[in-house]
């Protein structure tokens, strides 16, 4: 059964939100945990990387947007066969221990990076990684989770998240103030932080089975077998019906049109070092602004979402990123501050948020299909986003380029809140009469 989330036909969500009590599982924190530890890893080296690429290599705007867009959109590659392999074998932490260990591989690999090619061969291995192991993770937080209470859940695993990728830009900022041009041991700590990820994935995190989940909480599509609940497992035609309805596409269409117009964050911070003056010293402390914002947002924009609509803040969190490009254009100290504490809010509002949306809306045996789907829609579109970003950059200058496309973005973002304007939520089915459908 369908309730939608428009006006006030889905009054039982916000009362049940608000009258469950927030209980949240051990497992949400040991995957927060592990996404601290990764993201330290990760973020130290993104933290570094613009001005390493632009500086010690000597690159270009046009190819540092080539890889910028390579970085956001090449784990688009495997996220939907990651998803559905994670539905299909019901072992979502192994599929994301698998990402999570390629990933690491390529930690390694970047100490023996010394060229353009190197660099972008070990940018592909890392974003293949997170292309496996996100959708995975998502649908063990949405199984371990309350239904009440998803986007909250979300909320504190993305909290946990953003803890380790504001501690990863600290890390390289006091490296490279204590080592000058010290890449390579900021590469070496990135590395020995994956490791410590990858242990804790695998020896702690349980597999959480979500086609038992699923048959907990609504009707299998066959019947189980004799001796106990056995959800079935979905064919690939299953899953593309079970996804193919005008509620996903409507949102995968809103997604992918947003993400077409969100310029990544490099770029941002390559355009408020030049307008604002600063040493390149100080430029992984923008990237620490931004989660530090996002690590004081998550939880409470978590908890609006899912108490006012998941889809309003969903929308709201891109009025945060028309603000935050407003700001870099304006440039100077102040617009600094602001355009780090947009963007932190932004992302805050959607990362989780979508995730939450995308995994109320599914069923749950093609629960980790469905949010790849909407995870690769929005790399994707992040991917030629940049790509086009640094084309616009060369042609029209910086300024010019990010007026061009805030003003888009201000154009499209009515026609995204129209499109998602009847997303609806799966509600809970109580388990008698889930087990009376068996």
């Amino acid at each position: 059964m369908y309730l939608s989330l428009a006006g006030q036909r889905a009054p039982w969500r916000n009362r049940r939100a608000a009258s469950v009590p927030f209980r949240l599982s051990p497992v949400i924190i040991w995957l927060g945990i592990v996404s601290l530890l990764t993201d330290v890893s990760s973020e130290a080296v993104a933290a570094v990387l613009p001005v390493y690429l632009t500086g010690a290599l000597g690159l270009s705007i046009l190819a540092y947007g080539f890889l910028d867009g390579l970085q956001q959109g090449i784990s688009a590659v495997v996220r939907i066969a990651a998803g559905w392999t994670s539905d299909t074998l019901d072992r979502p932490k192994w599929v994301a221990a698998a990402g999570y260990g390629l990933s690491m591989a390529a930690r390694a690999g970047l100490l023996f990076s010394a060229s353009v090619g190197a660099v972008a061969s070990v940018i592909t291995m890392d974003r293949i990684g997170k292309g496996i192991r996100t959708a995975p993770r998502d649908a063990l937080i949405t199984t371990a989770a309350q239904p009440e209470h998803l986007a909250r859940s979300f909320g504190v695993h993305r909290m946990l998240d953003t803890v380790g990728a504001t501690a990863g830009p600290l890390l390289a900022f006091g490296i490279l103030l204590v080592i000058p041009q010290g890449y390579s041991t900021v590469f070496v700590v990135s590395l020995g932080a994956a490791i410590l990820g990858v242990a804790v994935m695998v020896l702690l995190v349980p597999n959480l089975r979500t086609r038992q989940a699923a048959g907990r909480s609504e009707p299998a599509v066959t019947k189980s077998e004799p001796g106990g609940p056995a959800p079935a497992r979905p064919t690939r035609s299953q899953a593309l019906r079970e996804l193919n309805t005008p509620t996903v596409r409507r949102l995968l269409l809103a997604a992918g049109a947003l993400s077409l117009l969100s310029v990544g964050d490099g770029f941002l911070y390559l355009l408020l070092l030049t307008s604002g003056g600063f040493n390149p010293v100080w430029f992984p402390l923008l990237f620490v602004g931004t989660n530090a914002a996002y690590l004081l947002m998550a939880i409470p924009l978590g908890r609006a979402a899912d108490r006012w609509g998941r889809k309003k803040v969903f929308l709201l969190g891109h009025v945060g990123l028309l603000a935050a490009y407003a700001c870099a254009g304006f440039g100077g100290l102040g617009a600094t501050v602001m355009c780090l504490f947009a963007l932190g809010a932004f992302y805050a509002a959607t990362d989780g948020v979508l995730a939450a949306l995308m995994g109320g809306i599914v069923p749950a045996r093609v629960r980790a299909t469905g949010i790849a789907a909407a995870q690769t829609v929005v790399a994707v579109g992040r991917m030629l986003a940049s790509s086009l970003f640094g084309v616009l950059w060369y042609a029209l200058g910086p300024e010019t380029a990010l007026w061009t496309a805030a003003a888009a973005l201000a154009v499209v973002l009515p026609g995204a809140a129209w499109l998602i304007r009847s997303a609806s939520v799966r509600k809970p089915v109580p388990a008698a009469a889930a087990e009376a459908t068996q």
